[in-house]
């Protein structure tokens, strides 16, 4: 019986994923070889880079006038990526939201000034500053933010409406939400939270912002040579390209951003109906600004946190030990978590609870 794992990335896949995926682990398409062995300049390979771009355009709306890229380095290797790309005149704000936003916004400083103009770390990154209320500085290269925090389960309720390019890393939330791609000029997101196993990366840009890169900035962080090359400038992370395009295969046949996001909707509203009606479970975060994806939790103490996670992971359920800089307890209920999933840990929750109040 497989567990239900609730962990933050590398994260659950989609069951009818893996199982196509093992059979072609021994021969893909036909090539008497797998999908593992077969070089990214096979025709078969490059079918799939194909299909996994067409199918990122057509889920999310992506027009022609933005490059889609799979890289590698995972989303944190963007950190450094965007500046190197877009910071012309030295100068970016970042909205500083959590742990991955904070990191962004000090690789950002290496390479210019990059001002953290709000935050939320005054209140443990349990809120999302209002956007409008946000002064933006004038000249600016572009506007970056976290667009949800996986380690303190934000996100954002309403985007930045920015003169500036607005950049999102959208790692822990890439295809759970329907968002409009024109609003943006970057977007980039790690896909081993949502959409496949930890190795590529996903890259949005508009192609007018991406033709220039500093002279500083390496080859194999050059937006516009991956654009270019149809992500096949080297070696790209093969399996991992592969197996996100089976999730986007069946994320439309499931109905697409829209019906998936009324499931996210659904899990997430039973699991914080839950946690708001105990005495027991408390999430502290402002419910204006909760995460579908990431949804943290705590008991009335530390020793009765681990014996929750214990005690759950005994049950298969499974990687719910919370961050170390928050502690408790963390659900990760991405696109592949299923309801029944979400309706197993509420169960369990109820039984502890009953068993340890």
């Amino acid at each position: 019986m497989r567990a239900y794992n609730f962990s933050a990335g590398p994260s659950t896949l989609p069951l009818e994923v893996l199982e196509e995926a093992q059979r072609d682990l021994l021969d893909f398409a036909g090539t008497g070889m797998s999908v593992t062995e077969i070089s990214h300049r096979n025709k078969a390979f490059e079918a799939i880079v194909n299909e996994g771009e067409a199918l990122l355009r057509e889920l999310m709306g992506i027009p022609e006038d933005y490059a889609v890229l799979f890289v590698q380095g995972g989303a944190s290797t963007q950190f450094a990526a965007v500046p190197l790309n877009l910071m012309h005149r030295g100068k970016a704000d970042y909205i500083v939201t959590g742990n991955f936003a904070k990191k962004a916004w000090q690789e950002g400083k290496i390479y210019g000034d990059a001002a953290c103009v709000a935050s939320s770390e005054d209140k443990t990154y349990t809120y999302i500053p209002d956007p409008a209320s946000v002064a933006f500085r004038e000249d600016t290269d572009y506007v970056h933010i976290c667009s949800n925090n996986t380690i303190f389960g934000t996100r954002y309720a309403e985007f930045p409406r920015t003169k500036a390019p607005l950049v999102a890393d959208m790692s822990s939330e890439i295809l759970s939400r329907e968002i409009d791609v024109r609003n943006f000029g970057v977007i980039y997101a790690g896909a081993q939270k949502n959409l496949a196993p930890a190795g590529v990366t996903i890259v949005i840009a508009r192609r007018d912002l991406i033709q220039d890169p500093l002279p500083a900035c390496p080859t194999m962080l050059k937006w516009k040579v991956q654009d270019e090359n149809k992500s096949l400038y080297n070696t790209p992370p093969c399996f991992s390209i592969y197996m996100a395009t089976l999730v986007l295969r069946r994320l439309k046949k499931l109905g697409g951003v829209k019906e998936m996001n009324k499931i996210n909707e659904y899990k997430a509203g039973l699991l914080y109906d839950f946690i708001d009606n105990s005495p027991f479970y408390t999430n502290r975060v402002e419910k204006k600004f909760r995460s579908i994806m990431n949804v943290p939790f705590v008991t009335p103490s530390a020793e009765l946190d681990a014996k929750f996670v214990k005690e759950a992971s005994a049950n298969g359920l499974v990687s719910l030990k919370g961050h170390r800089l928050v502690g408790g307890m963390r659900a990760s209920i991405y696109n592949a978590m299923p309801v029944e999933g979400v309706q197993a840990l509420i169960a369990f929750m109820k039984q502890f609870e009953k068993e340890n109040a």
